[in-house]
């Protein structure tokens, strides 16, 4: 079960959710190459729930 967790996609509004922040935040990491790993899929953007933990964990490393 905690595969499929892990492997899911979310949205921006969830990934916002996960760190904290407002959506607005999210698309500005997005825009200034912060290197948060997402995907434009559409017009929206998607991100994979396991890249944004593994992310989170470095950025948690280099501060």
């Amino acid at each position: 079960m905690s595969e499929y967790i892990e492997e899911r996609w979310i949205n921006i509004d969830e990934a916002a959710d996960y760190f904290g922040v407002k959506p607005a935040t999210i698309r500005d990491w997005i825009r200034k190459g912060k290197g948060i790993p997402a995907q434009k899929i559409g017009k929206s953007w998607k991100f994979k729930y396991s890249e944004l933990a593994e992310w989170a964990k470095t950025q948690e490393s280099s501060n």
